[in-house]
């Protein structure tokens, strides 16, 4: 009778065995961005049954939100493992290592950051219930990793925004450049100037792109538009972007495309007289009053509110596209010249970014940073006769570069700025894709070869700009964005010596079929990635 009882048990046992095991399916290795360094194993970790968290980890409940997505549920068979490192090593703040075999899925990182860049390439492996047997060691390229959203132009939203922060979290982006003001809109609330809302934040009719022109259009919609976020939602947003690993970098332009600002308040501007919200896109005349103790004033005031919204330690004041003309006749500014011994007025607006700089640093805390043009250089058709400003910029500004040679960027780095390479011709998104092809973007290198390696480490990354004059709804948006932010997002993260566009285009696949699903708006490959006429 026990030899039958023990047959019985082991029948029982063999049977129960063979229920809780099943055979691995193929396993696909789709990975964006490719970590640096990736071994596959024999067979999988198996899924089916869920996993219980091992360790501790402040992501433990969005690991399981997530999963739960891709259908892992419950708590049995499997352990995904969430180590510390007792010492900090090569893998910085942001690296990680996963290593998946057996029934248990480990993932080490010197901090939070490197536990959720695992956990993001730990769903991108889930394939069926399972994961392949890996070992992957895998930390960033570069530090800045960026995708800027122009709300000033068209208002979109905190459900895109969100939308956004989501995906470039799944991407291992993390700083969201959120250009907020502009000439054709102000889009955030400061509550010591409430018209910048009131009147700012909205227009009576929007120039559009008519029949294939977009700059040159004489044609406008005839519709309102407005939009502003108050400060609630703006904390909402960065609480939510924090949650993703990812800063909000905000963007008050200054002196230059600043045309809704001085709608709002006129004694803002240079000639101080009224203006209307501006209906056409491109760059405006009307520019901040540089020498008015109150338009100082008010420019304090805004960044002291900005920055206690927002928790990034550097402030983007724009310095793009400043038309010189109200200054050239403004007796005010000119006088001012004199007095301080300036010789152009790329020397004003020099000295003006200055002096938000040194705002900037010694009262908030933070760093500036800014486009190009802050270092004085005549980069634009119109002041291609203005001499390039004397006066040296502070040198503790980070340097966003978009326009100009290498002898632009080069000069930067001479001057031991800090720099952002964002190069518009090859990381502007609302370019088409006959002008940067998902290829292109793929093949951008944020380091120009000539650089040495001392001037290399001063770049600190890249950042795609998704600028809004043609983009009036979020399909629009998510056209222009996906898939190039995926390139973008492997060009910030991978080793230049790692990337392998044919790989990479294969991998798409996966982040398509899924955006697909979620109901974004993609371009076809022919569409992407256009074969260009002879």
């Amino acid at each position: 009778m026990n030899k039958l009882k023990f047959l019985i048990f082991v029948l029982v046992a063999s049977i129960v065995s063979s229920c809780n095991t099943r055979e691995c399916p193929p396993q696909k290795i789709e990975l964006i961005p490719y970590p640096n360094s990736l071994v596959i194993g024999d067979g999988c970790v198996d899924l089916s049954q869920g996993f219980k968290i091992a360790g501790e980890t402040k992501y433990a409940d969005y690991l399981r939100e997530e999963m739960a997505k891709a259908g892992v549920t419950g708590e049995k068979r499997a352990t995904v493992e969430f180590v510390k490192l007792s010492n900090a090593n090569e893998l910085g703040e942001e690296g990680y290592t996963l290593v998946a075999k057996k029934r248990t899925i480990t993932i080490s990182a010197n901090g939070e950051k490197g536990f959720f860049y695992g956990i993001q390439t730990l769903l991108q492996l889930v394939n069926q219930q399972s994961i392949a047997a890996v070992e992957i060691s895998d930390k960033p390229a570069f530090g800045w990793r960026a995708y800027m959203l122009d709300e000033a132009r068209y208002f979109q939203g905190k459900e895109t925004v969100k939308l956004l922060l989501d995906e470039m979290a799944r991407l291992k982006m993390n700083v969201f450049h959120w250009h907020l003001t502009d000439d054709a809109g102000w889009r955030i609330e400061i509550k010591k100037y409430p018209k910048l809302t009131e009147i700012g934040s909205k227009r009576d009719s929007t120039q559009i792109n008519f029949e294939g022109k977009r700059w040159g259009s004489k044609v406008y919609d005839g519709k309102p538009h407005s939009g502003f976020y108050t400060q609630e939602e703006i904390k909402e947003l960065v609480a939510y972007a924090a949650d993703r690993n990812i800063t909000i970098v905000p963007e008050i332009g200054m002196p230059g495309h600043s045309s809704a600002a001085i709608a709002s308040y006129s004694y803002l501007g240079t000639n101080k007289k009224e203006i209307k919200m501006p209906c056409k896109f491109g760059v405006g005349e009307d520019v901040l009053d540089p020498v008015s103790e109150k338009t100082i004033e008010f420019l304090h005031d805004v960044l002291t509110e900005v920055s206690a919204l927002f928790p990034s330690q550097t402030i983007h004041v724009g310095g793009d596209e400043v038309k010189y003309d109200h200054w050239k006749k403004s007796a005010a500014v000119k006088k001012y010249m004199k007095e301080n011994k300036l010789e152009t007025f790329s020397d004003v607006q020099v000295q003006f970014t200055n002096g938000m700089s040194n705002f900037i640093e010694q009262k908030l805390g933070k760093r500036m940073m800014g486009w190009n043009e802050i270092l004085g250089s005549s980069l634009h058709g119109w002041n291609k006769d203005e001499a390039n400003a004397k006066t040296k910029l502070s040198n503790k500004a980070v340097i966003h570069f978009w326009k100009g040679s290498y002898d632009n960027l080069k000069q930067a780095i001479d001057r031991g700025h800090q720099l952002v390479n964002s190069n518009h011709s090859n990381t502007y998104l609302d370019y088409t894709y006959h002008n940067i092809s998902l290829k292109k973007a793929y093949g951008f290198n944020p380091v120009p070869d000539k650089l040495t390696a001392d001037e290399a480490k001063l770049i600190l990354g890249l950042g795609c700009q998704m600028w809004g004059e043609w983009t009036p709804d979020a399909k629009t948006v998510e056209y222009q964005t996906f898939p190039r932010i995926a390139a973008y997002a492997e060009v910030g993260w991978t080793a230049k010596e790692n990337k392998n566009y044919v790989r990479f285009e294969t991998a798409l696949e996966a982040l398509k079929a899924r955006w697909t699903k979620m109901g974004i708006t993609l371009p076809t490959p022919e569409e992407y990635n256009p074969v260009k006429k002879k």
